[in-house]
C-alpha cells in the first residue's frame, strides 16, 4: 500500500480556488487564517513582500513560490507592511465575482506584480502527524526548481495552462495543483528536520511495515505487542523508536487513524453509523460514537448530517 497516497486520499486534499492577479502599487491584502486549508502564491512578474503571522517577512520574486500548508494569516504586499485591509475587503471594494483575473490599482502591465494564487481544502476535521510536522510556510526559489525538474515542470504548465484560459484549464490546474502539494512536501524533506523525522517513519523498515499494518488493516485488533511481532522488534524497542520518529505511541495514532477513516466513510452514502463502527475497529457503535464524540465534539450522526 502506498500510506502516503492513503493519507492525503482520506483527509481528502482537493485544489478549489485559483485566480490570476494583476496587482499595480501602492496595494496590500491580509489573507485570513484557514486552518482546514493550504495556500500558495506564485510570482509570475514583479515583486510580492509576503508576512506570514508570527515569521519573518519575505520577498518573492518572478518564479518564487510559497506554500502556506496549514492556512495561517499572511499579508501579501507591494513592500513590506504591518497591517493591511483584509481579502473580503478588497474583494468587495473592486467587485470581484472570482471570474477572470483580480485586478487591484490601475492595472499597468509595466507596473503590476502577477501572480497565481491557489487554495487547497482538507475534510473538516483533517488531521494527521504529517500535516502537524510540515512548517508554517514553504518556500521554493526559482534557482530551486532548476534541482527540482518536476516540480518546475509542474508550476510552467500550470501557469500555461491558467494563462492560456483555454476549454478546461481549471481542471486541468486542479489536478496539477495537487500534485504540485505533494511535491511541494517532497521538496520540503531537505529544508524541514521536524518533517524528516515524521517522512522518515514511512521508509523506515521496521516503523513503515507497522503503519502499512495499520492502513491496510485498521479493523483488526492491534495492540503494541502485536504490532511490534509482525515487524520483528521487542516491544519497548517498537514503541520507543515509532514515538521517536512519528512524534506519537503506536495506538494514539491508530486510533486517530481511525477516526479519520470515519469521516472519510461518512462522507459516503451508503454506510451505517454500525458498518463504519466495524471497519474502524469498534466492537459496537456506541463505542464509535464515544470516541468519535471525544474527537470531533459532535456525534457521527450530526457530523453526517452537517455535510448532507
Amino acid at each position: 500500500m502506498d500510506v502516503l497516497d492513503d493519507i492525503l486520499n482520506t483527509l481528502d486534499l482537493k485544489g478549489s480556488l485559483y485566480f490570476r492577479t494583476d496587482f499595480s502599487p501602492p496595494w496590500s491584502v491580509t489573507v485570513p487564517d484557514y486552518q482546514q486549508a493550504a495556500r500558495f502564491h506564485l510570482v509570475i512578474q514583479g515583486q510580492c513582500s509576503v508576512t506570514v503571522e508570527g515569521s519573518e517577512t519575505l520577498t518573492l520574486n518572478p518564479g518564487d513560490l510559497i506554500l502556506i500548508p496549514r492556512g495561517k494569516s499572511h499579508i501579501l504586499a507591494d513592500q513590506k507592511c504591518v497591517s493591511a485591509p483584509d481579502l473580503e475587503t478588497v474583494l468587495s471594494a473592486i467587485g470581484y465575482d472570482g471570474k477572470g483575473v483580480l485586478v487591484v490599482g490601475d492595472g499597468d502591465p509595466e507596473a503590476a506584480t502577477q501572480m497565481i494564487c491557489g487554495h487547497f481544502t482538507f475534510r473538516h476535521g483533517a488531521d494527521h502527524p504529517i500535516l502537524r510536522a510540515l512548517p508554517d510556510y514553504l518556500l521554493t526559489r526559482a534557482s530551486d526548481r532548476a534541482r527540482e525538474p518536476e516540480l518546475d515542470d509542474i508550476l510552467r504548465l500550470i501557469t500555461r495552462r491558467l494563462f492560456g484560459g483555454a476549454l478546461g484549464s481549471t481542471a486541468a490546474v486542479t489536478r496539477l495543483s495537487e500534485i504540485m502539494f505533494i511535491e511541494l512536501v517532497r521538496f520540503g524533506l531537505s529544508r524541514d528536520t521536524h518533517l524528516q523525522s515524521v517522512l522518515q517513519a514511512y521508509h523506515d523498515r521496521h516503523i513503515g511495515n507497522a503503519l502499512s499494518l495499520m492502513h491496510e488493516r485498521p479493523e483488526e485488533a492491534w495492540t503494541v505487542q502485536s504490532l511490534a511481532s509482525e515487524v520483528g522488534m521487542s516491544r519497548s524497542r517498537f514503541a520507543d523508536r515509532f514515538g521517536e520518529l512519528v512524534g506519537t505511541g503506536p495506538m494514539s495514532y491508530l486510533t486517530d487513524w481511525r477516526l479519520q477513516k470515519a469521516l472519510a466513510s461518512l462522507s459516503e452514502a451508503g454506510n451505517s453509523v454500525q458498518q463504519i463502527a466495524v471497519q474502524a475497529g469498534y466492537q459496537s457503535a456506541a463505542a464509535f460514537t464515544r470516541a468519535f464524540t471525544t474527537k470531533f465534539g459532535i456525534p457521527p450522526t450530526e457530523y453526517r448530517r452537517n455535510i448532507d
